[in-house]
C-alpha cells in the first residue's frame, strides 16, 4: 500500500506540529491541507491517520472533548537530543557551518513543544573549530575503504609559520592502507599502513585532502595489530620508559589526579595539605610538562631515575630561556 502524497503531506505535519501538549483536530488538519491545495472530508482523514498507524507512525486518538490527535513518541527524547546537540557544538573538528546544519536537523526529532529546551546557554568558543570542510567527506571515504579493504591515497599538510596549508613531502602523494580511525583529544586519526614508511603510521584526517580511495587492495592487518595498544603508546603520557611515579601532591589536585588516572589510582595521606599518587606513565616529556604545569603543586619523589628526568627537563627549559623570562618554578623549589 503506497503512501499518497495526501498522506504524506499529513505526516509532515504531525511530525512538525502535533505532541501530547499540542494535538489537532480533524477539522485544523483539513484547514492544513487545504493550504496544499487538497480537500478530503473526515473519513478520508481518518483512513489516512490509520494508514500512518499502519506504517509505524505512533498517532494517538484522544476522545476526552473531541477527536484530538498526536504524535506519541519518537526517536529521541527531548533531552537526548540536546546532549547530541552539545556534542555537534563542542566538537573542533566539526565546521561552524556543518554545526548549524546539524543542530538543524537535529531539532526535527524532538516535539514542537520541546524546541525552545533544546536553546542551551553553552557556550562554544568557536575559535578552535575546525575549517576543513572536507573532513566529513574523508570520514566516509575511510570507514567505506576499511569495509572493501582498499587502499586510499592522499595528500597531507602542515601549517606555516604564516598559517598556510603546506603540503608535505613537497605535494607527493600517501598510499595508506586504513586499518581504522581513532578519536583523540577531539581529533579523528586515522591509522594505517603506510606504503612509503613501511610501517603503521598515524595521521590527523583533518590534515588530509584530495582523499581517494583506489582500486588497489589494502595491505592486511596484522594479526597481532592490537588498536587500543597503539591508541595507548600513541596518546597516553607519550613514547617513554614505562615506569611506577610517586607524586607528592597538594591536596587541591586530588581532581585532577583522577581525571588523569581514574578513581582507582593508589593514594595515600601524607599530611593535613598533601597525599602521595603512585601512577604509572611513561618518561616521557609529556609527563614531565603535565608536572610542570602544575605549578609547584605537584613533584616527583621517586623513582630517583623519574627526579631526575625531571630535572633534566627543567635545565633544558631554562637553558632555552630569555634572562628576563626564566620559568616560574625553580629546580630548587621542585627538590624540597
Amino acid at each position: 500500500m503506497a503512501l499518497t502524497n495526501r498522506t504524506l503531506i499529513l505526516f509532515k505535519y504531525f511530525w512538525e506540529t502535533t505532541d501530547e501538549a499540542h494535538p489537532v483536530s480533524l477539522a485544523d488538519i483539513s484547514a492544513h491541507l487545504k493550504e496544499h491545495g487538497i480537500t478530503a472530508d473526515p473519513r478520508t482523514l481518518r483512513k489516512d491517520i490509520e494508514q500512518l498507524s499502519e506504517f509505524g507512525v505512533d498517532i494517538v486518538k484522544d476522545r476526552r472533548v473531541q477527536n484530538l490527535y498526536h504524535v506519541a513518541s519518537r526517536h529521541f527524547e527531548a533531552p537526548e537530543v540536546k546532549l547530541l546537540i552539545d556534542a555537534v557544538q563542542s566538537a573542533r573538528f566539526i565546521t561552524p557551518r556543518k554545526s548549524k546544519a546539524l543542530v538543524k536537523r537535529l531539532s526535527s526529532f524532538v516535539a514542537p513543544g520541546d524546541t525552545a529546551l533544546l536553546n542551551r546557554h553553552l557556550y562554544i568558543d568557536s575559535r578552535s573549530k575546525a575549517t576543513n570542510e572536507s573532513i566529513y567527506l574523508n570520514v566516509d571515504r575511510i570507514q567505506t575503504a576499511i569495509t572493501e579493504r582498499k587502499k586510499i591515497s592522499f595528500c597531507y599538510f602542515d601549517y606555516s609559520p604564516s598559517k598556510e596549508r603546506v603540503l608535505r613531502r613537497g605535494g607527493q602523494v600517501y598510499s595508506v592502507s586504513p586499518f581504522a580511525m581513532l578519536w583523540n583529544n577531539d581529533t579523528y586519526y586515522l591509522v594505517g599502513f603506510h606504503d612509503h614508511r613501511q610501517q603503521i603510521s598515524k595521521f590527523r584526517v583533518d590534515r588530509i585532502v584530495q582523499m581517494e580511495i583506489t582500486d588497489e587492495i589494502a595491505v592486511k592487518k596484522p594479526k597481532t595489530f592490537d588498536v587500543s595498544e597503539f591508541f595507548t603508546q600513541e596518546f597516553s603520557m607519550l613514547n617513554g620508559k614505562e615506569c611506577t611515579v610517586t607524586l607528592l601532591c597538594e591536596n587541591i589536585l586530588m581532581n585532577s589526579i583522577i581525571d588523569r588516572f581514574g578513581e582507582d589510582v593508589p593514594v595515600q595521606t601524607v599530611d593535613a595539605d598533601h597525599f602521595c599518587a603512585q601512577v604509572t606513565v611513561d618518561l616521557s616529556s609529556n609527563f614531565y610538562g603535565w608536572v610542570f604545569a602544575s605549578g609547584g603543586k605537584m613533584r616527583i619523589t621517586a623513582p630517583q631515575e623519574a627526579v631526575d628526568g625531571f630535572q633534566r627537563m627543567l635545565e633544558s627549559f631554562s637553558e632555552r630561556q630569555p634572562a628576563d623570562e626564566t620559568p616560574s618554578i625553580s629546580i630548587g623549589q621542585v627538590k624540597k
